[in-house]
This record gives C-alpha cells, sequence and structure tokens, in this order.
C-alpha cells in the first residue's frame, strides 16, 4: 500500500518595508532607521525564530529595497543561512496588475534579477502585491518561467475588511495607494493547483500555492490574524488548518516588530502594531509547535512546490 504524501508546512515572509504601510493609509511615510525597520530589525528577529523552532523561511523581497546595500547584505546573509529568497516585484506597486503587460514584465523580470545581483540566489518563486493576480500576471510569470506563484488569497474576510478600511480613508480624505481585487479570486481554489486561463481556472501553468485560509469560512490564517487573535484564537485557527496537505502559513515582517520600534505614527491605524513582540511571537511559536505536532515537516515554498508537483 502506498505511504499518504507527508503533510507540509512552509512559513513565508512578506519584507515590505516600513513606508508600504504608510503608503497603505495615505500617510506621509517616515525617513532615517524606521523606514528600514524590517531589514535592520524584524530579519534578525525572524532569522532568531527561524533557528530557534528549526524551520526554513521563504523571504519575498521588493527588488528596490536591495540597492540599499546594508539591506541586501542582511538578506544574503539569510540566504546563506539556508533560506529562501523569492521575488516580491521590483516596486511593489499595490496596482501591478493594472499596468500595461510591458510594465508588469519589469516588475517581474528585473526584478527578480536585481534580487539575485544583491543576494547571489535567482529567486523562484513569485507573490503579487497585495495578492492580486490577473491573465496578463500569469501569462508574464509563465513567460518567465517561474516555478511558482504563492499570492492567490481566496478569503472573503479579509477582501471585505481591504475594501471598508479603503473606503474609511477615502472618507478621512486621504488616499490610499492599495487596491481592491475583482470578486473571482474568492472562487479560486484553496488548495494548490496549476493556474489556468481565465483565472482562476486551474490550467497548465505555474503551480499556485495559495496563501492559507481555513476550512469552512475561508478565514485567514495569515501572521495579522494570528497575532490579533491572542493564544486562544490562534489555537482555534490552526485546527482549522490541520489535515490541508500544505499549510502556506504566510507572515510580513512588520509581525516582528511592535510600536516601540519607532512604529508609533501607525498605531491608530494598524491595530497589529499594538500587539507586544512578545505576546506575537508566543503565538507564533505555539502554532508553529502545533503544527509541528500534528505531523507537518517544515519546508520553503519551492520545495513544496516540487513536492506537490514532481517533475
Amino acid at each position: 500500500m502506498p505511504r499518504p504524501a507527508p503533510r507540509l508546512c512552509a512559513v513565508s515572509v512578506d519584507l515590505d518595508e516600513i513606508p508600504n504601510y504608510f503608503d497603505i493609509h495615505g500617510l506621509t511615510a517616515p525617513d532615517g532607521l524606521t523606514a528600514h525597520a524590517v531589514y535592520r530589525t524584524a530579519l534578525a528577529r525572524l532569522d532568531q525564530f527561524a533557528a530557534s523552532e528549526g524551520i526554513p523561511l521563504t523571504l519575498f523581497a521588493i527588488a528596490a529595497d536591495l540597492r540599499d546595500q546594508d539591506s541586501a547584505n542582511t538578506l544574503r546573509s539569510l540566504a546563506d543561512h539556508g533560506h529562501e529568497i523569492a521575488n516580491h516585484s521590483l516596486d511593489h506597486f499595490y496596482d501591478l496588475t493594472r499596468l500595461d503587460p510591458g510594465a508588469i514584465r519589469r516588475q517581474v523580470v528585473e526584478g527578480a534579477a536585481l534580487i539575485e545581483k544583491a543576494t547571489g540566489v535567482r529567486p523562484r518563486g513569485f507573490r503579487s502585491p497585495g495578492y492580486v493576480v490577473t491573465d496578463a500576471l500569469i501569462d508574464v510569470l509563465r513567460e518567465a518561467q517561474v516555478l511558482y506563484d504563492s499570492s492567490v488569497f481566496p478569503c472573503p474576510a479579509y477582501h471585505a475588511a481591504k475594501a471598508a478600511a479603503m473606503a474609511v480613508i477615502t472618507a478621512r480624505g486621504r488616499s490610499s495607494r492599495s487596491i481592491v481585487d475583482h470578486p473571482r479570486a474568492l472562487l479560486a481554489p484553496t488548495q494548490p493547483y496549476r493556474l489556468g486561463r481565465p483565472y482562476p481556472r486551474r490550467g497548465d501553468g505555474p503551480i499556485e500555492l495559495p496563501i492559507q485560509v481555513t476550512r469552512g469560512l475561508r478565514l485567514p490564517y495569515i501572521g495579522t490574524s494570528l497575532t490579533l487573535a491572542g493564544l486562544r484564537g490562534a489555537q482555534w485557527l490552526t485546527r482549522m488548518v490541520v489535515g490541508e496537505p500544505l499549510v502556506n502559513l504566510e507572515l510580513h515582517g512588520i509581525d516582528l516588530l511592535d510600536s516601540s520600534d519607532g512604529l508609533q505614527a501607525l498605531v491608530a491605524h494598524q491595530p497589529d502594531v499594538r500587539v507586544p513582540l512578545d505576546r506575537k511571537l508566543l503565538v507564533l511559536t505555539e502554532v508553529i509547535r502545533t503544527l509541528r505536532d500534528a505531523g507537518y515537516a517544515f519546508v520553503r515554498l519551492d520545495e513544496a512546490a516540487e513536492r506537490m508537483f514532481p517533475g
């Protein structure tokens, strides 16, 4: 009798720098050390967390951030520690999928090239800013021979919360750079598949490793929702994903920061910044250990793609 396929868990981290969050809320971005808090502070904490739990990470880098040599050196050191470096586009334009095909191609292809130049590692995976996917983007990923994409987030609660937040920002006279995805994203499969046309159909395109949602209500299973839910809430959400063939747990660099890291200006706009770092680490540690106890093996996203779609 054939052995059942092993359960896999991949922990990925979007390295959106702090000015991106100010862009979301229509605020004036900071400068100085605060503007680089993800690379200057959060990455060391992520590396230490991963080492203490014995897990690899997949780090989605915005290529333009690596023009800063200190940031590039930091990311290269994490690659040397065995973590995967993946592509989060050249400039993290929230309206990436509204650009013309040539501009989309530049964001994907030049982003990968700059990441490779800065770190010595050619990215094999891609994640779109804001989780937005279109047929035009899929065509570019296919042409660029990207192994996998991990952008699809079929989560009604997330999309509703995002739309509501943007409405509030507009009502207060500010302009967010974020965009709301087409509702068809909510029809996408929740388990790994190959992208097809028209999106979100299955097909023979790049492997898609969707952002994790729970069974049933498709609640978000990401760093922000887990840390805001607290220990008991995170345990309940984890029970709702155990059994999935791949748990694709997405974090952000800001998940390893709090208001004491110079982020006081975000406190009124970003609730997760109010959660103390030690509480965030407690929740994330419990999540990792619960998944390990449930039989999950921790892998990088490129390894998950290759194991789930061999050949």
